[in-house]
């Protein structure tokens, strides 16, 4: 995950430099048909309109974005579309939506695929806006749920949309981990799209989103 944090964001960095959309610019140099088929139906099933990041169309109290990331982990490819609302006032992200295209090859359950893909999500999730472990020059001093924070009910998504794409010809590859690296990239992306801030360092706690938004 964290590897794919810097290396996704950078890619919508270098996107946003030339004016490019982050989808079209992902598809102009990928060249494997699996890895170009799950950015593809990721954006299809997110409704993805072609347009640069930042949004500048933006007023009110609530901005809201949306960041694409894409990954392969053990020959399973995943793309995954974030939406996100941020509100400057409090420094509060929402992860508002998570739209995950999956290829992990031949689908044997495609149920408890889509709920291991979930889990994984919301897991993930909770450690790109919450969980930090915080330490002294002696002791780890996160020792609780007060001090070491994790998602509650109120930051669970609206919804998480899961498109599976069956390859029965190909060997299955294992689901679960292969959906963690997008997730803190995701978010961070959409945060950019949000409000033209780009976060470098995970979680993306109120108090961090307000310092850099400052």
């Amino acid at each position: 995950p964290q590897i794919h944090f810097a290396s996704e964001s950078f890619i919508d960095e270098v996107a946003a430099a030339i004016g490019k959309d982050p989808v079209d610019f992902r598809l102009e140099y990928l060249t494997d048909p699996r890895d170009i088929a799950v950015v593809e139906a990721a954006a299809k099933e997110a409704g993805w309109e072609s347009r640069t990041s930042p949004r500048k169309d933006q007023t009110g109290e609530v901005r809201t974005g949306r960041g694409m990331a894409y990954a392969s982990r053990g020959g399973t490819t995943v793309a995954m579309v974030a939406e996100v609302e941020v509100n400057p006032s409090s420094g509060r992200v929402w992860a508002k939506r998570f739209v995950v295209a999956h290829d992990c090859g031949l689908i044997i359950n495609p149920d408890g695929l889509k709920r291991t893909v979930e889990g994984n999500i919301i897991q993930s999730m909770s450690r790109a806006l919450r969980e930090e472990v915080q330490f002294d020059r002696d002791n780890v001093t996160s020792i609780d749920w007060e001090t070491y924070p994790i998602a509650l009910s109120t930051d669970v998504p609206e919804s998480i949309d899961v498109v599976l794409i069956n390859r029965p010809e190909v060997m299955p590859t294992g689901a679960g981990e292969p959906s963690t690296r997008q997730v803190a990239a995701a978010i961070a992306n959409a945060i950019f799209d949000a409000t033209g801030t780009r976060l470098r360092r995970v979680p993306f706690t109120p108090e961090r989103v307000k310092a850099a938004l400052a």
